[in-house]
C-alpha cells in the first residue's frame, strides 16, 4: 500500500459533536465518506473544495446520528439523502443490513453487506473492515494504513454506550480488549464523536489511559458497567 497516497480528513458536523470522515487516494481523488449525517450539502461542499469525488459511503453503525433517519422527533439527513446526489453504495456490516434499511429508508440495492476482515479498494488504498459489536450488533471500524476510524466503539478515554437496544456489554468488552487492543500501538484512532480534549489518539495511548481497555476479564468489565 502506498501510504503516502492516503487522504484522510475529519470534520465535526451536527449538534451531537459527530465526526464525519473523508478517506481516499490522492492520485484518483475518489473518496469514501464515513457516517455522512446531519448536513449532506456541507459534506459534499467540503469534498468538492478538497478536490474529491465521493463514490462510497461507509457506515460504522445504524444509529441515526451516524446514518440519518428519525431521532427524537427530528429527521436527520444522512445516507439516503446523499445517494440522491451522488452515485454510491452504502457499506454496512451484514448484521445491521435490515436495521439500516429500517432506520434510513434504504433498500437492498443501496447496500453492500460487509463481514469481519473484508476489504475495500479506494484507488491504491485498502480499507479493512473490523466487526466490533457491542454498541450495536453490527458496529464496525475501518482500518487504513495505520489509521482506525472507530465510530462509537472506541472514544478517546471512553467507549460507546452498552445500555441501548441491541447493545451487548460483553461483546463490547471483546471488541475493545481483543479486536482493537491487538492493533499496533502506533495506530491512530479517529473516533465517532468529539467527546475529548483532542480529536485523535493512538491505540497505545488508549491502552494506557482508557480504563475501558484495561479490564483483565469480561466479568470485571460487566461489574463496572453494572451488569
Amino acid at each position: 500500500m502506498a501510504t503516502d497516497r492516503l487522504y484522510l480528513r475529519q470534520a465535526q458536523i451536527g449538534p451531537m459533536a459527530n465526526f464525519v470522515y473523508l478517506i481516499g487516494d490522492t492520485q484518483t481523488h475518489k473518496a469514501a465518506v464515513v457516517d455522512p449525517a446531519w448536513d449532506v450539502d456541507a459534506i459534499l461542499e467540503f469534498a468538492r473544495k478538497e478536490g474529491y469525488e465521493i463514490d462510497k459511503i461507509l457506515i460504522t453503525h445504524y444509529h441515526p446520528d451516524h446514518l440519518g433517519g428519525s431521532m427524537m422527533g427530528t429527521n436527520v439527513q444522512g445516507a439516503a439523502d446523499l445517494i440522491g446526489k451522488v452515485k454510491a453504495k452504502v457499506y454496512v456490516n451484514k448484521a445491521e443490513a435490515e436495521g439500516t434499511k429500517r432506520v434510513a429508508g434504504l433498500s437492498d440495492s443501496d447496500l453492500v453487506k460487509m463481514d469481519a476482515g473484508d476489504t475495500l479498494k479506494l484507488g491504491d488504498q485498502t480499507i479493512t473492515f473490523l466487526h466490533t459489536p457491542g454498541h450495536t450488533p453490527g458496529s464496525q471500524c475501518f482500518l487504513a494504513a495505520g489509521n482506525l476510524i472507530s465510530g462509537d466503539t472506541l472514544f478517546i478515554g471512553s467507549c460507546g454506550r452498552s445500555d441501548l437496544p441491541g447493545s451487548d456489554p460483553a461483546e463490547l468488552y471483546r471488541s475493545l480488549n481483543h479486536t482493537l487492543r491487538n492493533l499496533p500501538d502506533e495506530t491512530i484512532v479517529y473516533p465517532g464523536h468529539n467527546y475529548a480534549d483532542r480529536p485523535t489518539s493512538t491505540i497505545g495511548d488508549e491502552k494506557r489511559r482508557n480504563m475501558f481497555m484495561r479490564f483483565q476479564s469480561v466479568d470485571e468489565f460487566l461489574r463496572f458497567m453494572g451488569r
